[in-house]
Order: C-alpha cells, then sequence, then structure tokens
C-alpha cells in the first residue's frame, strides 16, 4: 500500500505510481488518516484530460475519491465484495485499530477466490470415484 499527502500534486501521484508500480494511491491527511483515494484513472481524466488538465498545478485533494470506507483486516471477503458492489468501487483501505495497513482490490478478492474455488474442486474431485473406462 503506496500512501500521498492530500497537497501533492497530480505530477507527484504520477511520479509515485510509476515508481512503486502501483494504480492507486492511499491518500492521508496531517494525521496520517486516511482520508481519500486517487487512481491512475483519475490522474488521466483529471490530470491529462481533455479540459486542460495541469497535473503540476492539481493537487490530490482537488481530485480524490471520498467518502470512501474502509475495512478490517478481518473482514469477511463476502461482505467486503457487497459492499464494494454498493459504493462502485474496485479498492478499499485496510484499517486496523485506527492504522492503516493495507488496500484490498477487487483483483486480491478474485485471486483470493479463484484459490478457495481451486481447494474445493480438489476435495470434489478426491472424493469422487474415478471415470471407468
Amino acid at each position: 500500500m503506496v500512501t500521498i499527502q492530500l497537497d501533492d500534486t497530480l505530477r507527484e501521484a504520477a511520479r509515485v505510481m510509476a515508481d512503486r508500480r502501483v494504480g492507486s494511491l492511499i491518500v492521508i491527511n496531517a494525521k496520517d488518516e486516511p482520508c481519500g483515494i486517487v487512481t491512475d484513472r483519475d490522474l488521466v481524466v483529471y490530470g491529462f484530460g481533455p479540459d486542460d488538465g495541469d497535473p503540476a498545478g492539481t493537487l490530490v485533494n482537488d481530485v480524490m475519491a471520498v467518502g470512501m470506507f474502509t475495512v478490517a483486516p478481518d473482514a469477511a471477503v463476502d461482505e467486503v465484495i457487497d459492499r464494494m458492489r454498493e459504493e462502485g468501487v474496485r479498492r478499499v483501505p485496510v484499517v486496523d485499530d485506527g492504522d492503516l495497513v493495507g488496500i484490498a482490490t477487487l483483483d486480491d478478492l478474485l485471486a483470493f477466490l479463484v484459490d478457495e474455488l481451486s481447494g474445493l474442486v480438489e476435495v470434489i474431485r478426491a472424493e469422487s470415484p474415478a471415470p471407468e473406462e
């Protein structure tokens, strides 16, 4: 998980994303609390967009998604997915006892579910009789 400050510019956000090879940054306030998220899509639409976007003069605070929700590290996967669907987001900060500890992405959750389903398939195959030839 990579963070950026509210008053950093979109140019700085783009640099951090490129350097860290990530598609989103958790925006933190002066108290180091998560308060928003900025994505690579936000950079394209608002910083480099057709409406005279200025990545060097536009602040992260001006374009970040606000009103985000957070989840605990032990949150149930199905509940996180349901909430992400309801809110229309692909990423959600993970907070433990007030501290930002990670970010859960739709890709992460999908990979987890695929692994779980693969495990179930192995159990079914192990318990099924071998096909007759």
